[in-house]
């Protein structure tokens, strides 16, 4: 009986079979790169907001305390955004009429909140509080980048879950001094590994338990 595929039929199906092996390892690393891009995670991109706000004029050129505004950042999960007042402080007198600052003369006259837009945005079953790290060594801009140089607030990094990790199995390379912790040009010195290491005992942080689920999930 003659035959009714040819011989090199015989090919078709191991060739089918890795090209569809291949595109599914393409598949795969794409998706791995898109998500650590920043296309993704959105590092690097400014948000608009109400009041184009400068903290690289507010923080950098006049020096103000990232307390002044953000009060809470010591004794709460939440830093907190400044009401009106505060901005009032300085603009009762200076810029009284600038057409930036109108927003903030509206809801100073009409007791309504300025509505900012979120910059890092964690997912609702993500717990997070600042004060347990500004009060264990962890900077300010170990997060949120050097804000004094920021003209508008971007992302500076990613806030995965793998970044995250990356400092909490080892959290000494990242640790620096109290009087260090709300001063955003910070550098690390060169026998950073020697000093975190003390840091870490002075803080009294256990890495051991760090990576509990239940640290970051509750």
């Amino acid at each position: 009986m003659a035959q009714i595929f040819r011989q090199r039929a015989n090919l078709f199906l191991p060739v089918a079979l890795l090209g569809m092996a291949g595109t599914l390892a393409l598949l795969a690393i794409s998706g791995f790169a898109y998500v650590r891009s920043s296309y993704y995670t959105g590092v690097g991109d400014y948000v608009e907001q109400p009041v184009p706000f400068s903290h690289r004029h507010h923080a950098g050129e006049l020096g103000l305390d990232c307390r002044y505004c953000h009060t809470q950042v010591e004794k709460a999960a939440f830093a907190g955004l400044p009401p009106t007042e505060t901005c009032m402080t300085c603009h009762s007198q200076l810029w009284t009429n600038a057409e930036m600052l109108a927003p903030i003369r509206v809801s100073l006259a009409t007791d309504t909140p300025i509505r900012w837009t979120r910059v890092h945005d964690l997912a609702d079953y993500v717990y997070f509080d600042h004060s347990v790290h500004v009060t264990n060594g962890v900077g300010c801009s170990s997060c949120h980048g050097d804000v004094s140089d920021m003209p508008l607030i971007a992302k500076a990094e990613p806030l995965s879950m793998s970044w995250c990790l990356d400092c909490h199995r080892d959290p000494a390379r990242n640790l620096r001094p109290e009087s260090e912790i709300f001063n955003t040009a910070w550098q690390k010195p060169a026998d950073q590994e020697e000093k975190g290491a003390i840091l870490q005992k002075h803080y009294g942080i256990r890495p051991d338990h760090l990576t509990d689920c239940s640290v970051c999930h509750r």
